[in-house]
């Protein structure tokens, strides 16, 4: 790690796990926003990483925003954090001031006139506590303040806010941009990945250490080579999914968009890993890690929401596959190893 490196993972990791409690995550499941913690965390530049220093951010690349996405999804922060950090980015590409207050994705159908933006997207994250939306809209990418939006509540299987968000004739300031028509999916599924990735090594950790707390026949179920083998495998794929994101976020600051063919195998990999993981980590924990009480839940349905967010691993496995055809069996294998 560098300088940078070791003060963002020290100010995450250190807010996040004295801040998120179990009972702030059941709260905010019930429908009361954390906007304290959200406060701190604006305040930390924890959504600013991303952003230049002259713009007061971190000046910070995307291997640095790894850290901050996989923290937030360790931690199982009810907080638009990554979403928000994604769309600060998405605003300096475009040159345009990143605003205070909750910025959340619109990722639907939208056209724009002028400065009028009007269309609707769903499954917003955390757009009715959004302050401002940011979509991108024929290779603009726009910002608009959502305070006058038509807003109809939603949840995902976590109970984060998914909210329908419709525009019509809002007020946006928009500019144009290098950056690829997908590049809302595309990213979008680089930051789920990442949360992913914690959240996969969450499981690992509450797993290894509930099996040596729990005892049975006079001794702890982790000492039972069955329990052994599971567990393995768990942080076998929670090792691997730290491996594949950081390669990917790795390859974005060297390459760009360019670097889709790593988003889309960090985001297939990490589903894949999802349902591996969770199916362990319920069956180490037994009966007791499907109950509401237990924090493990928090975790697990995160990471079946998240899976299927911008683009499900089937998804970008499928595209991967007509890429792969269409260049032809020539260039497999050079494809392969020039990764």
């Amino acid at each position: 790690m560098n300088e940078l490196q070791t003060i963002l993972s020290d100010s995450v990791n250190g807010l996040l796990a004295e801040r998120v409690t179990k009972a702030l995550v059941q709260k905010a499941e019930e429908g009361d926003f954390p906007t304290a913690l959200w406060n701190e965390v604006e305040a930390n530049g924890l959504t600013r990483v991303l952003v230049p220093e002259s713009q007061g951010g971190a000046g910070g690349t995307w291997a640095d925003a790894a850290i901050v996405l996989k923290a937030a999804g360790e931690h199982v922060a009810p907080l638009p954090l990554a979403d928000a950090l994604l769309a600060n980015w998405f605003l300096v590409q475009a040159g345009i001031e990143v605003p205070d207050g909750v910025t959340t994705l619109l990722d639907g159908a939208f056209t724009l006139e002028g400065s009028k933006l009007s269309g609707e997207a769903s499954g917003v994250p955390y757009g009715r506590n959004a302050a401002h939306g940011v979509a991108i809209v024929k290779g603009e990418v726009v910002l608009v303040p959502l305070e006058g939006a038509t807003i109809e509540p939603g949840l995902n299987v976590a109970r984060e806010p998914r909210d329908r968000v419709v525009l019509k004739g809002a007020e946006a300031t928009a500019k144009k941009t290098a950056l690829p028509e997908n590049a809302m999916k595309l990213y979008g599924a680089l930051i789920r990945a990442c949360q992913m990735a914690g959240a996969l090594g969450y499981l690992s950790s509450q797993s290894v250490a509930y099996a040596n707390e729990r005892t049975q026949f006079g001794k702890p179920i982790g000492k039972f080579q069955a329990i052994q083998q599971q567990l393995a495998v768990l942080s076998t794929q929670a090792a691997a999914c730290g491996v594949v994101t950081d390669h990917a976020c790795a390859q974005v600051d060297k390459r760009g968009a360019d670097a889709a063919f790593e988003i889309a195998i960090a985001k297939i990999r990490v589903d894949d890993a999802s349902s591996i993981a969770t199916s362990i980590a319920h069956q180490v924990h037994g009966a007791i890690g499907f109950t509401y009480e237990h924090g493990l839940h928090f975790a697990t349905r995160r990471l079946w929401s998240w899976r299927a967010e911008f683009g499900a691993g089937s998804e970008w496995a499928a595209m991967l596959g007509r890429e792969t055809i269409a260049a032809g069996a020539d260039a497999l294998w050079p494809n392969v190893t020039a990764r």
